[in-house]
């Protein structure tokens, strides 16, 4: 009885300490399968704007292997310039760049006047790193269409991977007449992201205050100031030269912040 009872007892304790191994070690199981879907499969009996609308919807949501079936659906059934378009730009959410290429040129084919679609495949130039190419697709676009600031902001930024400063300069103001909250809303995510050196984003920021400061902009220029600082911009003693700085060197703000001087952020 004795012995049956501490056999259970060692059963039981096994059993509890291979529990406990089990959740003690983390599965490190990877499977690579297709990628999901979760919104329902394209009705039949839906209408091209339905399913483009739907398809907006779960672009909006970044959704976009299931935006791709809807504004393909709607393609099939009523192809348009727009939808070519809008699956050109799905596709370079999912950086398949070669097929957001042949979409846009798809769209253009389609509509020889659609600036957007060559301000875009400008766009997959200039990630490619074809500079020139972007700059043609871009001038293409604004001849076009002279009032789209976004236009101009992706002229400058090829210009200025050319390092061909006075023309990604005056892109630049083109843009910021237009809308001057532009360079706020892409500064990170847009130009700088394809900035091939700490320099090259320094020399950036540099611009982009002289730019604010020209303006008179004192707060966005001292912002994009202190970035270049920060970036450890080697130029940065032109700032009590150049004449676009004139005003903002009258600014206390000014004073403190290139006494200060901000260390460099390490890469």
């Amino acid at each position: 009885m004795r012995r049956q009872a501490l056999l259970c007892a060692l059963t039981m304790l096994v059993a509890a300490s291979v529990t406990l191994l089990a959740q003690a070690i983390p599965s490190e199981q990877i499977q690579v399968g297709p990628p999901l879907r979760h919104a329902q499969a394209p009705l039949a009996g839906a209408t091209p704007q339905e399913l483009e609308q739907r398809g907006d919807e779960l672009r909006g949501r970044k959704s976009y292997l299931d935006a791709l079936d809807y504004y393909g659906s709607a393609l099939k059934k009523q192809p348009s310039s727009s939808l070519l378009n809008k699956i050109g730009i799905t596709q370079l959410e999912l950086q398949r760049f070669h097929d957001a290429s042949k979409s846009f040129e798809r769209a253009i084919k389609s509509d020889r006047e659609y600036a957007d679609a060559y301000n875009n495949l400008g766009v997959i130039y200039y990630l490619e790193k074809k500079h020139g190419k972007a700059i043609k697709q871009y001038e293409k676009a604004i001849k076009l269409r002279q009032d789209a600031a976004s236009y101009y902001s992706n002229l400058g930024a090829a210009y200025f991977s050319k390092k061909e400063l006075e023309k990604a300069v005056a892109a630049y103001q083109q843009a910021m007449q237009l809308d001057p909250d532009i360079f706020e809303r892409t500064s990170h995510t847009g130009v700088q992201a394809q900035m091939s050196s700490p320099e090259d984003r320094a020399h950036f920021d540099y611009v982009m205050a002289k730019l604010f400061a020209q303006a008179g902009n004192s707060d966005r220029s001292l912002q994009y100031l202190r970035k270049a600082l920060e970036e450890g911009y080697k130029g940065i003693d032109a700032v009590y030269k150049d004449a676009e700085f004139a005003g903002l060197r009258k600014d206390p703000r000014f004073t403190e912040l290139m006494a200060a001087r901000p260390p460099a952020i390490p890469e």
